[in-house]
């Protein structure tokens, strides 16, 4: 049995969340039972008593037969609440409400999650062009804007050896790669994800640095039918200033409880 600080894990409640992060992670693909059992080694009758405790409470929804399953709706009240409760996401939103307006294209505050980004916030652009991203959507830091813009304010020492997962043919996949984009992202003071995490849509990434390393990040994603070199210097000179007006708004510490 693992250990955190010294406590023992609590082995159901382990494979409960197991369970829901796995649920959570397949999406719009709902789970036979045998496949979860599979999934997670734990005997069907010992996974059939955990998902229909679940289902009872909410976590977990099934179908008319019984035999699929999915994440329930107690997931996206429990998310809600998280970001209800987060005076950071407070802060940042009418600013993205600024940056939409200035430049009618989608804006985004994502947090580093280990080595991924979740998205907290996101406001589409006026044309309204669906990309993959959503609130509540996790993607791994190294295919995207926000992602980079992040890892950039670590040390290259903290990044996995890879290869990493592909999303297009323009994303980073080794280590050395990655590690010269992280390199040009501090020196240029943003980042630039040209069609590296969903093919069309280019992003510009700038981190939030009332967190030393920066946590949260923001960005703009542009179709690249739309993106001129005038268009991108616009977008970079907006968002630059969105991320000051931010950082003087939220300092350091900003009020906000430290959770770990």
């Amino acid at each position: 049995m693992s250990e955190s600080g010294g406590v023992r894990e609590v082995k159901s409640a382990a494979r409960t969340v197991e369970l829901l992060e796995l649920l959570a992670a397949r999406g719009d693909r709902p789970a036979r039972l045998q496949e979860l059992a599979d999934a997670l080694q734990v005997p069907r009758s010992s996974m059939y008593a955990l998902l229909q405790t679940l289902i009872s409470r909410g976590w977990v929804r099934t179908d008319v037969t019984g035999s699929l399953y999915g994440i329930g709706i107690h997931a996206l009240l429990t998310g809600t609440s998280y970001l209800d409760s987060d005076p950071r996401v407070r802060a940042v939103r009418p600013y993205l409400d600024e940056a939409s307006e200035a430049l009618g294209e989608t804006i985004h505050m994502g947090r580093l999650d280990g080595y991924d980004v979740a998205y907290l916030a996101t406001r589409e652009s006026h044309e309204y062009l669906r990309t993959i991203s959503r609130v509540g959507r996790r993607l791994p830091a190294h295919m995207g804007a926000l992602g980079k813009a992040l890892l950039a304010e670590r040390a290259d020492e903290d990044l996995p050896e890879g290869p990493y997962e592909a999303a297009t043919p323009n994303t980073h996949t080794s280590r050395e790669s990655l590690a010269a984009d992280l390199a040009r992202v501090r020196r240029r003071g943003y980042s630039v994800d040209r069609e590296e995490g969903v093919p069309g849509i280019v992003g510009f990434g700038f981190a939030l640095r009332y967190d030393a390393p920066a946590q949260d990040a923001i960005s703009c994603s542009v179709p690249v039918a739309r993106l001129t070199p005038e268009r991108e210097e616009r977008i970079v000179a907006v968002m630059r200033e969105i991320r000051t007006k931010v950082e003087s708004t939220v300092p350091a510490g900003g009020g906000a409880i430290h959770w770990r």
